[in-house]
């Protein structure tokens, strides 16, 4: 879960954007609740899928609670998604958080580079762990389970080669992915879900992975940094048909778990990954003819660009915006969608 899903005006109607924001809102407050204020920076549109989930295998009324006035609402309140979903949410954008932070520290980048500051971000890491898996034993998963196998990326990475099938590099990703998956059929007391919610869960782990490559592929050239489909030389074509069976594969995963077009779990999971990952080959031909892109931030000034795009509507309200920590050009939620209904509810959009 690498930031694949982007909210689009275009893709889902008002009803089901209020629905989105909910999530939203649920997931960084449940990450203020559980791991402090400084954490809401974690808070991963890929992640709210999970609560998504839950609430879509659930016949019962969802939890809700009134949030107070945000400035990314306008300064409304607001009632969000409370609960044990929306803390499953917060556990997967704390663990991704730290694996972020723990690979910036191996490769050495940016700041990270200086041994004191490296020190610190292993400390905030290992602290973030420590209370993820006290949350997951609240909420009755197994976050262990779930480090382990983002654990073993590194290793899968160093042992890969040209002889390397790219599933392989992408298998530790899918485990974790669908372990999370899987949990939300627990949540929702539909067992007889996990089977095909693990599956589907698999399916995005790979696909998020593979477009993640796909985006990287020129910078980490010119980087010298390692990326999947260099390292085991799969063309650009498979990596495309990899991705369309991925998104396949969670269609049909997610309609055997019985959960249809028009759920906002469905539109994410389906739509908005396939409109991201139709986005992410032109990108990738365009830098491919395109001079170089701007050095990438360190992970803590990427953090702190990251706050001032969030806290300016950037990412929903701006056709194109500067990304946190790659520099690279990004495109708003808005982007190519002929809409001017921005996910933000108007705080500071120019849409109007």
């Amino acid at each position: 879960m690498f930031g694949l899903l982007r909210p689009c005006s275009r893709l889902m109607d008002e009803p089901m954007l209020h629905e989105w924001l909910s999530h939203f809102c649920g997931l960084c407050l449940a990450l203020r609740d559980d791991f402090g204020q400084s954490t809401r920076l974690a808070t991963n549109y890929d992640s709210l899928v999970l609560s998504a989930l839950v609430e879509a295998q659930t016949g019962a009324e969802p939890q809700r609670r009134t949030a107070g006035p945000c400035a990314l609402r306008g300064l409304r309140t607001a009632s969000v998604v409370h609960g044990t979903a929306a803390r499953l949410s917060a556990v997967a954008s704390v663990l991704l958080a730290t694996a972020k932070i723990n690979d910036h520290i191996d490769d050495g980048d940016g700041l990270a580079r200086r041994r004191s500051l490296a020190t610190v971000g292993r400390k905030v890491s290992r602290r973030l762990e420590t209370k993820a898996l006290r949350v997951g034993d609240d909420i009755d998963f197994d976050a262990a389970a779930l480090l382990a196998a983002v654990g073993r990326q590194r290793e899968v990475e160093a042992g890969a080669s040209a002889s390397t099938p790219l599933t392989a590099v992408t298998a530790p990703t899918e485990e974790a992915t669908a372990a999370l998956f899987g949990h939300t059929a627990v949540m929702a007391g539909r067992p007889d879900n996990a089977a095909p919610l693990a599956r589907a869960g698999r399916a995005f782990g790979r696909l998020a992975h593979l477009v993640d490559a796909v985006s990287d592929l020129e910078q980490d050239g010119q980087r010298g940094s390692w990326n999947p489909l260099a390292a085991t030389e799969t063309p650009m074509a498979e990596a495309h048909r990899l991705c369309h069976a991925a998104i396949a594969d969670i269609d049909a995963a997610l309609a055997e778990a019985g959960i249809g077009p028009g759920e906002l779990a469905r539109s994410l999971l389906v739509d908005h990954a396939e409109h991201t990952m139709r986005n992410s080959y032109p990108h990738a031909h365009h830098h491919q003819h395109h001079g170089a892109h701007p050095a990438p931030r360190g992970f803590w000034a990427g953090c702190g660009a990251a706050l001032i795009v969030a806290c300016t509507c950037q990412c929903c309200c701006s056709s194109n915006f500067e990304g946190p920590w790659s520099r690279r050009p990004r495109e708003g939620c808005c982007h190519k969608c002929d809409c001017c209904d921005c996910p933000c509810d108007g705080c500071c959009c120019p849409c109007d």
